[in-house]
């Protein structure tokens, strides 16, 4: 870890310059104690930093340095095959691999591209952390000390054991065979088997993981992207779902359906509005859904909501409509 860390050291002089301790501890999630402590190992194996002084100062890079680049490790190479979202390394704990492993792409870049791919990638934002309206996308934080024991009995094929928090229940060990990791909407879970049945932990409930030297019962090839799809198909159609057919203004379309679990049909009405079939997850669900679209929605079936949202209605004109 140490050798990863010098070289991203010297990568980060090579491409911003001069940089304060503070700086180079928070680029490297370290602190300055071991920052100094890198440098003065940097100075030892003959790499030409040195240090300036005063209220600007910091640490810098003999003008025309060039080391060869270190090739990518196990972590950096992961988080670059997840890149096509920051947010998936983020979440999958691999957030400052892939920030090193970028580093060491850049320098590996000729150096008449570097400016190009640097002013390129100022263009493109991927996943931000909020939509036009400001509404912000929660990613889960997990300890990475957890999702790193995960990931390594994923991907080498062993049991694990987990310490899960599920909904409205003590935590308690168990013991699966992990089939992948997903990501969606910044939320990580981990498909897998228990006792030969199919099940789903969500990896912010996982409060400690321990990889066990067992083999996982699990086929050799896996289409996670199939998997997936067929767990999210029996979640949408169990439990206690329900259907509900309404009438949404087009401003408000796109928020219903990311609400909603399933749009099982949709047709155009004749005053530009469309109406939907949609599933909910509970009676609650679906209540509390509607209400939040106003007088942009109309819930036309089942008689139980509208009567619901009726009754809800009156209550807030109620009170409302007391005179102070």
């Amino acid at each position: 870890m140490r050798a990863d860390r010098l070289v991203s050291l010297v990568l980060l002089l090579r491409r911003r310059g001069r940089l304060s301790a503070a700086t180079l501890a928070r680029e490297l999630e370290v602190s300055t104690r071991t920052v100094l402590r890198d440098i003065e190992a940097l100075s030892a194996a003959g790499v030409p930093v040195y240090a300036e002084r005063g209220r600007h100062g910091g640490f810098a890079l003999l003008p025309g340095f060039r080391t060869e680049l270190t090739g990518l490790n196990h972590d950096e190479t992961l988080a670059l095959l997840v890149a096509g979202t920051q947010r998936g390394a983020q979440v999958f704990g691999l957030g400052s691999a892939l920030a090193s492993a970028m580093l060491k792409v850049v320098d590996a870049l000729p150096e008449s591209y570097r400016d190009t791919a640097a002013g390129a990638a100022r263009r493109l934002l991927v996943d931000p952390d909020s939509d036009l309206l400001s509404r912000r996308v929660a990613t889960e934080e997990v300890p990475d000390t957890v999702v790193a024991e995960v990931r390594r009995a994923v991907f080498a094929g062993h049991r694990l054991r987990i310490h899960y928090a599920a909904a409205d229940q003590a935590p308690k060990w168990r013991t699966v065979d992990p089939i992948g990791l997903v990501t969606v909407r910044g939320q990580g879970y981990l498909p897998a088997t228990r006792s030969g049945a199919d099940r789903t932990y969500r990896l912010a409930r996982v409060l400690a993981a321990e990889e066990l030297d067992e083999p996982a019962q699990r086929p050799e090839q896996v289409d996670l992207d199939r998997v997936w799809q067929e767990r999210g198909t029996r979640f949408r159609t169990g439990g206690d779902q329900v259907v509900v057919l309404v009438r949404v203004s087009p401003a408000r379309r796109e928020e219903l359906v990311g609400t909603a679990l399933a749009v099982r049909a949709e047709e155009a009405d004749a005053d530009g509005w469309s109406r939907l079939e949609v599933t909910f997850q509970d009676a609650r669900h679906a209540e509390w859904a509607l209400w939040q679209l106003t007088t942009d929605a109309e819930a036309l079936a089942p008689q139980w909501l509208r009567t619901s949202l009726h009754h809800r209605a009156s209550a807030i004109a109620d009170r409302y409509g007391a005179s102070s």
